[in-house]
């Protein structure tokens, strides 16, 4: 079982850079047809300095976090771990170019069927270059155990 004394821990905070390639892969790969997220033009045109990011895209950039140390401090074995849940709260566009900022915490830690299953919450808080609030990222992780 994974304590729950981590609950409040902070994750290493990284940065990473949306690059406009990864963008488009992403808009083709989750059906997206808009073409301000393949067309620099039609972004301008629709009032974007460059590609704007596709909904949900902050969570496969959140994946591109370097240190992943704090995976075994706390007890996370990867290959039982399953995606439970992911919930986004948007304050503002983020587009290509823009450097991004990811702060996590652990906010919870509980159990379920009687200790079989480990649930990990996270709460991200991502900013960009200027230091503006871009948005609020929740995830749960699922650990099956032994």
């Amino acid at each position: 079982m994974i304590d729950k004394k981590f609950i409040g821990k902070a994750i290493p905070e990284f940065r990473t850079v949306a690059e406009a390639g990864q963008l488009r892969f992403f808009a083709k790969a989750t059906g997206e047809t808009n073409p301000i997220y393949f067309d620099e033009s039609a972004a301008r045109d629709a009032g974007h300095p460059s590609l704007p990011l596709p909904p949900t895209f902050l969570f496969s950039l959140e994946l591109h976090q370097p240190d992943t140390r704090w995976r075994d401090e706390i007890g996370i074995r990867v290959a039982r771990i399953l995606h439970g849940e992911q919930s986004f709260t948007y304050h503002r566009l983020a587009h290509a170019g823009d450097v991004l900022r990811f702060e996590t915490r652990i906010a919870d830690i509980y159990d379920k069927k009687g200790g079989a299953l480990d649930f990990v919450v996270r709460e991200t808080r991502v900013t960009n270059q200027h230091g503006e609030h871009v948005a609020d990222l929740r995830s749960v992780l699922v650990q099956r155990n032994g």
